[in-house]
C-alpha cells in the first residue's frame, strides 16, 4: 500500500468538503447529470452506520449532485441478504454502488456481476475482494495503535505485565485484523493477553459474555485492562463487569465515538474511543462516486493506492483517526460539531460534566 503525508490528506478532504455545487458538471450539465448511486451499509448492531453515515452520504450527495438519487439498503449481518440488495439496485439501474461490505469475501462475487454489468464499486469503511473502483476508510493500524497506546497510559505502573483481555472485532472483516494488529504493535512484550475473543456481528451481546467468560476465568481483580475493538463491544465488556460488582472497573478502550459511549467516558466507565470524522469519509466517497458516475478517473480524488487479496493498485484515500478521553471531548467532538453539550451532558451526567468542564 502506497501512502501519502497526513497533511495532503486533510488538504483533499477539505477541498471535497467545500466543493460547489456547480462542480456537478456546470450549469449547462446540471440537468443531463443525474445517475442513481447504491449505498449498501452492513448491520445496525453499530450505530454509526445509521445515525451518521448514512445521513451524511445522502446528504453530500444532494450537494455535490443535486439531480442524482440514493438508493439505500441495509444488510442487517446477513451477506446473503446484501448480495441480494445489490442485484436488486443494479437491476434498477444505479451506476455506482458505495458498499460497506457485511462479509467482504462473501461479497466478490456479488461485485464481479456489477463489474460486468458496468456499476462501478467503491469500498466504503471496510476494504471488499473482487474489482472495486475506490476506496476511503480510516487507518485501521493507526487507529489500534491509539487503543493500545491509551490503554498502556490508563493502566499506568500496572501496564508492565499486567493482564489484558483483547475482545476483538468480527473475524469476517479485515478491519478487526487491521485494528488488531495496530494494537499489538504498541502492546506486545508490555502486557499480558490474558484472554482473547473475536466478537461476531460486533454484537453488544455477544461481548457481554466473551466478557463473562474471561472474568469467571481469570476473577474480577486479575484484568488490568481490556482492549476493545469499537464502542458496541465496550458496552459489552462493561456491562459484564459491572453485573459481576466490579467496583473499581479497569480501562476499557473503544471506537467510533458512540454517543453512548462518550457519555460513559464521562461516567468514568469506559478510558477512551476513537474518533473517526465520518463527515470527511462520506465526503470522499461520494466524490469518488460522482467520479465514477460520470466516468471520470479518480486520482483527482485520491491520495493512495490499496492492494486487497483480489485486485491492485485500488485508487483510496486513509483518513487519520483521533484519540478521544474525557480530557479532549470539547477539543474533538463538540468542536467538530459532531455532538452537543445537551447531547450528551443528560440531567444525570450534569455533575460529571461540570467536572469534565463539559457543562457550567
Amino acid at each position: 500500500m502506497r501512502t501519502c503525508t497526513c497533511h495532503l490528506v486533510t488538504a483533499l478532504v477539505a477541498g471535497l468538503m467545500a466543493m460547489p455545487l456547480a462542480a456537478c458538471g456546470g450549469d449547462s450539465e446540471a440537468g443531463t447529470d443525474s445517475f442513481a448511486v447504491g449505498l449498501l451499509l452492513p448491520s445496525r448492531a453499530v450505530p454509526r452506520w445509521e445515525q451518521s453515515d448514512k445521513p451524511l452520504l445522502e446528504k453530500r450527495l444532494k450537494e455535490l449532485c443535486p439531480h442524482c438519487t440514493m438508493e439505500y439498503a441495509n444488510a442487517e449481518n446477513d451477506a446473503t441478504r446484501q448480495r441480494q440488495q445489490m442485484m436488486s439496485m443494479i437491476t434498477k439501474g444505479v451506476r455506482v454502488l458505495i458498499l460497506d461490505a457485511a462479509d467482504t469475501r462473501a461479497l466478490r462475487s456479488s461485485i464481479q456481476e456489477a463489474d460486468k454489468a458496468g456499476v462501478r464499486v467503491v469500498a466504503y469503511d471496510r476494504l471488499a475482494e473482487g474489482p472495486i473502483s475506490g476506496y476511503v476508510s480510516f487507518d485501521g493500524a493507526q487507529v489500534g495503535r491509539l487503543q493500545g497506546e491509551a490503554l498502556l497510559k490508563a493502566m499506568g505502573d500496572k501496564a508492565y505485565g499486567g493482564n489484558v483481555v483483547m475482545m476483538n472485532g468480527d473475524p469476517t472483516s479485515p478491519n478487526a485484523a487491521w485494528f488488531r494488529r495496530g494494537a499489538m504493535s504498541v502492546i506486545t512484550g508490555k502486557v499480558k493477553i490474558a484472554r482473547s475473543y473475536d466478537t461476531v456481528d460486533w454484537s453488544t451481546e455477544k461481548a457481554h459474555t466473551n466478557m463473562s467468560a474471561a472474568i469467571a476465568a481469570l476473577g474480577p481483580d486479575r484484568i488490568g485492562g481490556v482492549l476493545a475493538a469499537n464502542d458496541s463491544i465496550a458496552a459489552g465488556v462493561i456491562s459484564a463487569l459491572k453485573s459481576a460488582r466490579v467496583r473499581k472497573l479497569p480501562p476499557v478502550t473503544g471506537q467510533d465515538a458512540d454517543l453512548d459511549a462518550v457519555q460513559r467516558i464521562v461516567k468514568g466507565e469506559q478510558y477512551m474511543t476513537v474518533y473517526k470524522p465520518f463527515r470527511a469519509e462520506a465526503a470522499a466517497a461520494v466524490a469518488m462516486a460522482v467520479a465514477l458516475g460520470r466516468g471520470e478517473d479518480l486520482r483527482g480524488v485520491t491520495t493512495t493506492t490499496t492492494d486487497s487479496p483480489t485486485t491492485k493498485d485500488i485508487p483510496s484515500v486513509l483518513l487519520t483517526p483521533r484519540t478521544v478521553t474525557v480530557a479532549n471531548i470539547k477539543q474533538t467532538l463538540l468542536k467538530d460539531g459532531v455532538y452537543t453539550v445537551d447531547q450528551i451532558c443528560t440531567r444525570e451526567l450534569r455533575p460529571a460534566c461540570y467536572k469534565a468542564g463539559l457543562a457550567r
